[in-house]
């Protein structure tokens, strides 16, 4: 009995995360940021939204969040989002962390707004510090730690409580190129170990191909969903990934869509 009870945990498990977002339209007063925003995102799938500054991708973001209110219908394993639900974590660009709590009591901090007793905290919160590899620095506050190192410590936050869905605005915008780079392969491997469904928001082309499994592209006033592409390169991803022919196929591909509508844009001031 136990190891059937087990392996349907097993199972609901292995099929949660999965986003349906059809008909999403935000509006503030009479700007329409976006219209019928219509797309899924399978559980354990990582999916990238790209589009122009000003699109809506943020606000989008925190919509299937429950944070911001939209007209259409946003529902995670079935489940219809009014407000922020359990198993959805959120990783900012600007690392949201509490500067007066060390690194241990931010990694904490989900689990103790989830109820998690003391004995499971101190069981938990190790194991996710040493994932994101913070181990020996659970005394430090994060005016002493590095910006890539107190994005280490929000990821490790989000990861603590275990979500079915992570989702990450710009999350390594705020780190210079080679953190940037080093934390990308960092939450790929993490991945590897801990499937979740992740859906991220980025201006980076290279980055939403080098980790997703597809790119959402945004385009228009009011935006609107103008191509899925299907990123459709070997796992596990590395470095070498960079240099294939598909990746810059792939990369190209996604930045010529863009760069199209902001060549039209500027015809039309010239003009």
């Amino acid at each position: 009995m136990t190891t059937m009870v087990q392996a349907a945990a097993a199972a609901a498990q292995a099929t949660a995360g999965h986003i349906d977002v059809r008909g999403l339209t935000k509006k503030y007063g009479d700007l329409t940021v976006f219209s019928g925003i219509d797309f899924e995102v399978r559980p354990r799938e990582i999916v990238a939204l790209v589009g122009p500054s000003g699109c809506g991708k943020t606000t989008l973001l925190r919509c299937i969040d429950g944070l911001i209110p939209a007209a259409g219908d946003v529902r995670i394993d079935g489940r219809r989002i009014t407000e922020p639900p359990p198993g959805v974590a959120m990783v900012f660009q600007h690392f949201g962390l509490f500067p007066w709590k060390t690194v241990f009591d931010n990694v904490a901090y989900g689990l103790r707004m989830a109820g998690a007793n003391t004995a499971d905290i101190a069981a938990r919160v190790p194991e996710f510090i040493n994932l994101v590899g913070l181990k020996g620095f659970e005394k430090a506050y994060p005016y002493q730690l590095s910006g890539g190192m107190q994005q280490r410590c929000g990821l490790a936050r989000a990861l603590a409580i275990e979500p079915s869905v992570l989702l990450m605005d710009e999350p390594f915008a705020a780190v210079d190129a080679q953190t940037r780079e080093i934390l990308q392969f960092e939450l790929l491997r993490i991945w590897r170990q801990r499937p979740t469904t992740m859906l991220f928001v980025t201006h980076s082309i290279e980055e939403a191909v080098l980790m997703g499994d597809r790119v959402v592209v945004l385009k228009g006033r009011p935006s609107h969903i103008f191509e899925d592409v299907v990123v459709d390169l070997p796992r596990p991803r590395s470095r070498e990934t960079l240099g294939l022919p598909r990746f810059t196929e792939l990369r190209e591909h996604v930045w010529s869509t863009l760069m199209s509508e902001a060549k039209a844009a500027e015809f039309q001031l010239e003009n």
